[in-house]
């Protein structure tokens, strides 16, 4: 099941354990329950303080995680390798008593977390989000042992995805009931739980002395500009709704420069990893309301909570755009999807639709194609703008369809579910209505800077404009990465403007006559 490489780097996982774990394993006689058997022997092989037996759970086949001192529970119903497989070491570590990397209050506030917590997490093996939220929910399981997670990979638990009507991943169940659809933090998930831990964490935050630079956005744009920062010696803190932006959904990055291959979520681990190795406060689960200047600007956060600061980094990136019509937000995440390699795998067999003709959408339609019976593409303009290549892969597989000159102006449903779209051809002025289980948008990005308007200048796209320094209208605001007018999106010319901006950040402050910049280099 496991090849010498892996098999090596999960031995050397493995010595770190202090404690006994147990696997025990559900199986029936499906492959999928002979590979997790096959895969749990092997792990038992690999250490004195793992042990392995049999017994019939609530799925078949899952695998149990266990200490019988600690009791702590994490079962992962299907095969957890793929993105999964780091989820898998995670927990036997956890469970093992291996540090978890938390801060010391977030992991007080889980232990004392008062009643019982059974998480249902539903997954696909091809989602980059889903890790994220399995490790959470496991990690929350190891601190308290009232609380318990269950990974269930949707695609092998297809009747449970049709009863619950998942249609998006990961969702998340809390005691039966739905608790979260899309990705979650540990913080987000304790402030669901915990309705005082926001307000808490708003007034920490008010207490905060003054930034020199306050960078408002985690992506690279944002990472990029605070090292920047901290290595001038600079006072310099991060506040971000997420760690890692849009690049933690990408997939597959092959164009950055040094390095031949790498994903989203690694890039965004090696960048997070990187701004924890220099003087950052970091301040996530934050999202930005209002930018007002003054002697300092103060930055007003949705929570309540406001910081100061000498000079602002604006670095808030772009999400996926909307189609904006009828049923689309009604179907959001019951058949309108935004992510094809995450949510792709619940459509299995059933017909598709992939809505823009650029880049993103034929290779959405490219790898869904793959997986379901038919992919219909609907591209508003004559013509496609993928790239030429892509366009021959497209047509070269039997069960992609595509449209031009398609106007999509209603998702349809069932009430809880989609069941199709209507779309009018520009050409010929006809409405036309398509079945369809699933619609996938690709139609391009839209800059997260809707709380800015009428505070700075912008684009008639919303884009933030910035100079040749990265500095915005207000003198003192600075501004890098997709919320720009920059050219070009991509996550190296985001790198670079980050740092741009964060040198010209640089170069106000220590023109100002009441600056005081220290160990500056």
């Amino acid at each position: 099941m496991l090849d010498t490489n892996l098999k090596n780097q999960l031995t050397t996982y493995l010595q770190n354990l202090k404690r006994p774990v147990e696997l025990v394993v559900s199986a029936d006689n499906s492959p999928k329950a002979r590979e997790l058997t096959s895969l749990a022997s092997e792990i038992a092989g690999l250490s004195t303080l793992v042990s392995l037996r049999e017994s019939q759970g609530e799925r078949s086949p899952s695998m149990t995680i266990t200490n019988h001192e600690t009791h702590t529970l994490m079962t992962f119903a299907g095969l957890p390798m793929g993105h999964e497989f780091t989820s898998l070491v995670l927990a036997l570590l956890h469970t093992g008593g291996h540090p978890i990397k938390l801060d010391k209050a977030l992991i007080e506030q889980i232990r004392n977390l008062p009643g019982e917590y059974h998480f249902e997490t539903y997954v696909s093996l091809s989602c980059q989000t889903c890790p994220e939220v399995v490790q959470a929910l496991n990690m929350m399981a190891a601190i308290n042992p009232a609380i318990t997670n269950v990974m269930i990979d949707g695609s092998l638990f297809q009747d449970e995805v049709s009863e619950r009507n998942i249609m998006a991943v990961p969702s998340v169940y809390l005691n039966g009931e739905p608790f979260s659809v899309g990705g979650i933090s540990v913080e987000q998930i304790l402030n669901k739980l915990d309705v005082n831990a926001a307000g808490r964490k708003a007034e920490a935050l008010n207490q905060k002395q003054a930034f020199d630079v306050l960078v408002v956005g985690g992506g690279p744009a944002g990472a990029s500009a605070a090292i920047y920062a901290a290595r001038k010696g600079l006072r310099t803190g991060i506040v971000a709704d997420k760690f890692g932006g849009q690049v933690a959904e990408t997939v597959g990055i092959e164009n950055f420069i040094s390095v031949k291959a790498t994903e989203g979520p690694k890039l965004v681990a090696n960048l997070e990893a990187h701004v924890h190795e220099y003087d950052v406060d970091i301040m996530d689960n934050q999202r930005a309301l209002s930018l007002k200047s003054g002697e300092l600007f103060e930055l007003q956060l949705e929570s309540g909570a406001l910081l100061r600061s000498k000079t602002i980094l604006l670095a808030t990136g772009a999400r996926w755009r909307e189609m904006n019509v009828p049923g689309e937000q009604a179907y959001r995440g019951k058949g309108v999807a935004y992510c094809p390699h995450c949510d792709g795998p619940l459509f299995k067999g059933k017909r598709v639709a992939v809505i823009g003709g650029g880049n993103s959408g034929i290779e959405a339609a490219i790898d869904l194609a793959n997986i379901v019976e038919h992919v219909t593409v609907l591209e508003f303009d004559s013509k496609l703008r993928a790239d030429e290549v892509l366009q021959r892969k497209a047509s070269s597989m039997g069960n992609i369809e595509i449209i031009t000159q398609a106007m999509t102006t209603e998702v349809t449903g069932d009430g809880s579910r989609v069941n199709g779209l209507n779309y009018t051809d520009r050409a010929t002025g006809d409405s036309h209505h398509v079945e369809l289980a699933g619609i996938f948008v690709q139609i391009g990005l839209v800059p997260n800077a809707e709380w800015l308007k009428g505070t700075l200048e912008l684009t008639d796209r919303g884009e933030v404009i910035v100079d040749g320094k990265g500095e915005t209208s207000i003198p003192g605001v600075f501004a890098a990465g997709d919320v720009t007018n920059s050219a070009y999106k991509q996550i190296i010319i985001a790198m670079g403007s980050g740092a741009t901006a964060s040198l010209g950040a640089f170069d106000y402050l220590i023109r100002q006559t009441d600056a005081v910049v220290d160990n500056a280099a």
